[in-house]
């Protein structure tokens, strides 16, 4: 092998990795903070507290900081879940004053046209589940 062809096949590689290196030195995307700002903050606020710019609603607002304290210590994961899902209905909601994000995120699957035999769920449920595990993050320690 010559020089001139091994220096051709190390810039080959070179230059095919740099996407690789690019991609690797942007900042991950959180989905479940971005799914909060841009579906919750409005009402429950940037930091989760209930005092979004919507405010003063007909209703009340809960504090997301505070679920786990309210319940023992422990996040209620699953009631967070199908909060949002709109598969729990909540006292609290009433009428349901908070819009049912499953729903929504379902039309968006439908269209994006999001096909496979478990797409427009998977699509769902990631969102929703990134949704959920923000709300955790945002717990008062």
């Amino acid at each position: 092998m010559t020089a001139g062809a091994l220096i051709t096949g190390l810039l080959a590689a070179a230059l095919a990795g740099m996407p690789l290196i690019a991609t690797a030195q942007h900042k991950q995307i959180d989905v479940g903070k971005r799914e909060y700002d841009a579906n919750c903050a409005v009402c429950h606020g940037a930091a989760g507290r209930g005092d979004g710019p919507y405010g003063p609603l007909p209703f009340s607002v809960p504090d997301l900081t505070q679920l786990a304290r309210r319940n023992n210590g422990v996040f209620p994961f699953q009631r967070v879940y199908e909060t949002i899902d709109g598969t729990l209905v909540v006292k609290a909601h009433g009428t349901r004053d908070m819009p049912i994000w499953g729903r929504d995120y379902r039309v968006q699957a439908d269209d994006h046209d999001i096909d496979g035999p478990y797409g427009r769920e998977v699509y769902v449920r990631s969102r929703i589940l990134a949704l959920t595990e923000y709300i955790y993050r945002l717990q008062a320690k």
